[in-house]
């Protein structure tokens, strides 16, 4: 009789704590492309105002040293999940590298990558980069991705040199003379410029990728094929918890610059807050995004930035559309139809 009542309190315990453990939340390591800005404001608004509680996602961000090298990591098995560029996935998708990860919810539909020269330098074309040099830190994703930019423009890349700096250190490199232009992101440099009291719209010669014949995309939400395949439950907690904080962000800017200043005090917020702003109109809320709704691609476009890559690059294939993003998870698309005030 003991051996019985001994087996049925076990048997009670054990039942006890299934609904506990099926409550416990699915811990992800998450890497963003770069230090804490204005960018990633909307994944501290949606940690603080519990959306990835709300989902059972238990999600820890650390900071990143670029979008390519966030990709990295999470092949690596070192983050389950990153803010990282679209392209830096069909790279590796295409020579078949083992733990490639997946494109769940695209947030740059416009990529942001650029080359800036100073407006009263030599480089007013880009075939004007030919005997010059530029820079970028080691890991950034524009100068990865500058290959395809020199095949649209007829640029001869062993004309070009690069020179890899600290990334705090590119605008200022530049504005000294240290090198003729750099390859950059934007919707960071944009407003470092600023910082340095420098106006980036008469001072500065940018040149767009976009502007320039590349249909690429950006940056977006990775989640790692290991996760995709064991917790995809938490993969659709992840994106809506993201979706979330984002249309919060659009809502609401001050209260994301709020956000972010919690988790890293030192932000002028300000800046940042100009620096989101500008992302948002510029590379976020764009014809395409209005259309089909953040988060989400078009397969033609795709299909063409996934050639591009490939010509740039010398790929050995080229990745289908459905081999490096995966729309399953998105919100419903009125939902996702955002717009600023």
């Amino acid at each position: 009789m003991s051996r019985v009542l001994c087996s049925l309190l076990a048997c009670a315990a054990l039942l006890a704590g299934a609904p506990a453990r099926a409550q416990e939340a699915t811990p992800i390591q998450f890497v963003l492309d770069w230090k804490y800005q204005g960018i990633h404001a909307w994944y501290f608004l949606a940690k603080e105002r519990g959306y990835f509680a709300q989902e059972k996602v238990d999600v820890a961000f650390d900071q990143g040293d670029g979008s390519a090298s966030a990709v990295t990591k999470v092949m690596a098995g070192t983050y389950q999940a990153a803010f990282g560029d679209l392209n830096a996935i069909v790279q590796n998708a295409a020579t078949s590298r083992p733990n490639v990860p997946v494109m769940v919810y695209m947030i740059y539909n416009r990529a942001p990558f650029a080359i800036m020269a100073k407006a009263s330098g030599p480089i007013r074309s880009l075939k004007d980069l030919e005997g010059r040099n530029v820079g970028s830190p080691a890991g950034g994703a524009a100068m990865k991705m500058f290959p395809a930019l020199a095949e649209r423009s007829g640029i001869d890349t062993t004309k070009v040199s690069w020179t890899n700096m600290a990334p705090n250190l590119q605008e200022q490199m530049l504005l000294q003379g240290q090198v003729d232009a750099s390859a950059v992101f934007s919707v960071t440099a944009y407003m470092n410029l600023v910082a340095q009291r420098v106006d980036p719209d008469k001072d500065i010669r940018w040149f767009h990728y976009a502007d320039n014949g590349i249909a690429l995309y950006g940056n977006g939400v990775l989640v790692s094929p290991q996760l995709l395949k064991d917790r995809p439950e938490a993969v659709a907690g992840l994106v809506r918890a993201i979706h979330k904080g984002l249309r919060d962000t659009v809502a609401d800017p001050d209260a994301a610059i709020e956000a972010l200043a919690k988790q890293e005090p030192l932000v002028n917020k300000a800046i940042e807050k100009r620096r989101l702003l500008y992302a948002l109109q510029n590379v976020v809320l764009t014809p395409e995004a209005a259309r089909r709704g953040v988060g989400d691609v078009d397969d033609d476009r795709l299909r063409l930035a996934i050639g591009q890559v490939k010509e740039a690059f010398e790929l050995p294939r080229a990745p289908a559309p459905g081999d490096v993003f995966d729309r399953r998870f998105l919100p419903p698309l009125a939902d996702r139809q955002l717009r600023l005030k």
